[in-house]
């Protein structure tokens, strides 16, 4: 079970990670992006190749996000300046190109060099061996210091709700909303982290490489969402809302509007390379079929599901996406017996439409959404 936890912890981290690339380059900026997964595959594989070529592994995901935000460049230069979809044709496009081009590229793995379509294994793990005691101490004083924060954190997120709707005398309708979707939003999360808290402590104390994995992820997920609250908050981000509403805003106030757009297309392909490391190393071997186009529209589930311009709701979006997936997988063979795995891995994609389908008509902003940030019908 703690193993089960810890896993689920970590592909949460990672999607939530990469969802916050999406939401970045989506929901505060408004670009569609369909071929989000070419960041992660960039990321994912620039890292191990050169983790096999002796770098530090800090080194080797700088270098991987290095390469997703070049990527992004790119794709900024050769589109941003043309209508907008051809930004999600030309992303669709280039997510395949990647994946294609590593399954028929040899890789330098070591001295030797190998067919991408065979994969990738044996490459450096971070934390992958046991460290003495006063390191898992030191680890799991790590991992209580930001389970405080998180409640801390969460605490002051659902009071700030509180604060506004005393401020207005309880009558505004959208601010009583606002409350209870925090509260319950906030209570969800603070009983997940106190699971993944007790996981976590057994797993550092008896320890399991997937542990130290997983407070890494725990720990750049949180210093990548700081740094993102801080931004989107600055005028760097109020920029990037108003291109998203109305580029013509910013252009007649002498902003340089296309250069805003690379940024957050850098910006966002540069996070999501990150989650491509944390993906290679939770998986441990790597092979192109393992960077699906349904990553993509995975991300895409999260960020809708919760809320577009809302980090925290990408974080929440995640949770609950994981949470179906495991929920499915545990008893939707128990439920339908008579249905193959290829089947079932069918009809769990039609549900999770259909629960989107709902959705997109009871609250089309998403879960934390705003009705007034909805970048859909734009």
């Amino acid at each position: 079970m703690v193993e089960y936890l810890i896993f689920l912890a970590i592909s949460t981290t990672i999607f939530a990670l990469f969802s916050l690339g999406l939401n970045l380059q989506w929901g505060f900026t408004g670009l569609i992006n369909f071929g989000h997964i070419a960041f992660m595959t960039l990321g994912a594989y620039t890292t191990v190749v050169l983790s096999f070529k002796g770098f530090p592994l800090v080194i080797c995901v700088l270098f991987g996000a290095a390469a997703a935000s070049f990527l992004g460049l790119i794709i900024g230069l050769a589109t941003l300046r043309l209508r907008e979809d051809y930004l999600a044709i030309v992303t669709i496009g280039v997510g395949e190109l990647i994946r294609l081009v590593v399954n028929n590229q040899e890789l330098p793995v070591g001295d030797t060099w190998i067919s991408g379509a065979f994969g990738v294994q044996s490459y450096p793990i971070p934390l992958s061996t046991e460290p003495n005691l006063f390191f898992r101490l030191v680890m799991m004083a790590l991992l209580t210091v930001l389970t405080v924060l998180t409640f801390f954190w969460l605490w002051r997120w659902v009071s700030m709700a509180e604060k506004f709707l005393l401020a207005n005398g309880g009558r505004k309708f959208t601010a009583k909303e606002d409350l209870a979707s925090r509260w319950g939003v906030g209570i969800v999360l603070a009983l997940l982290t106190a699971a993944i808290y007790i996981a976590g402590m057994m797993g550092l104390y008896n320890y399991k490489p997937k542990a130290g994995l997983m407070l890494l992820s725990l720990l750049v997920l949180g210093f990548v969402f700081w740094r993102l609250q801080i931004l989107v908050r600055s005028p760097w981000g109020r920029v990037l809302k108003a291109i998203r509403e109305d580029e013509e805003v910013p252009r007649a106030m002498g902003k340089n509007v296309f250069w805003y757009k690379v940024q957050s297309l850098m910006l966002g392909g540069a996070i999501a390379g990150i989650a491509g490391a944390f993906f290679a190393w939770q998986l441990s071997a790597i092979y192109p079929d393992n960077f699906q186009p349904q990553l993509t529209f995975d991300a895409w589930i999260i960020v809708i599901l919760g809320g577009s311009g809302n980090n925290i709701g990408t974080i929440l979006g995640a949770v609950i996406f994981f949470t179906y997936d495991a929920m499915t997988r545990e008893f939707l063979p128990k439920i339908f017996t008579n249905l193959s795995s290829d089947q079932l891995g069918a009809f769990r994609i039609m549900v999770i439409g259909l629960i989107l389908m709902i959705l997109m008509m009871w609250r089309p902003q998403g879960i934390l959404g705003k009705k007034e940030e909805l970048t859909l019908g734009n």
